[in-house]
């Protein structure tokens, strides 16, 4: 077999999988944690572009949402449960998970700054958000 055909075969596997299964390719790719992981930082762009994401975070947190503007076109990338040898300096936050975000290329500026890396706390099945890293494009 062909390495062309062989993507087409493994991509309409993956697809009839999908469609078969209820699932969302990212649950199929993440899990159903990660994917609602996924989703839940979709709402946070969202929301956040729009000035209106204090209702998604965390009791007692107080994370840098700064402008709105900062937020826009950014989606939402690979989550995993966070790691505190990763990320020494989120770990008094109790987070959960982490995942990072990406900038879309017509925001790629030297020396412009946007949320990296969110950190959420799973409390009673929600996640809520506990912190952000701020980076800066080189």
């Amino acid at each position: 077999m062909t390495p062309v055909r062989r993507i087409v075969v493994v991509g309409l596997s993956a697809s009839l999988a999908v469609g078969l299964s209820g699932c969302t390719m990212n649950e199929l790719i993440w899990g159903a944690d990660g994917a609602h992981v996924i989703d839940t930082t979709q709402r946070l762009i969202v929301a956040a572009a729009a000035g209106e994401a204090e209702g998604l975070v965390c009791a007692g947190s107080g994370p840098d949402l700064r402008d709105p503007a900062d937020w826009e076109g950014l989606t939402a990338q690979e989550p995993e449960r966070f790691v505190a040898a990763h990320w020494p300096e989120m770990a008094p936050h109790d987070p959960t998970w982490s995942i990072n975000l990406s900038l879309p290329t017509s925001s790629v500026i030297a020396g412009a700054q946007y949320p990296g890396d969110v950190f959420y706390r799973e409390v009673g099945g929600e996640l809520c958000l506990v912190d952000i890293a701020w980076w800066t494009v080189q």
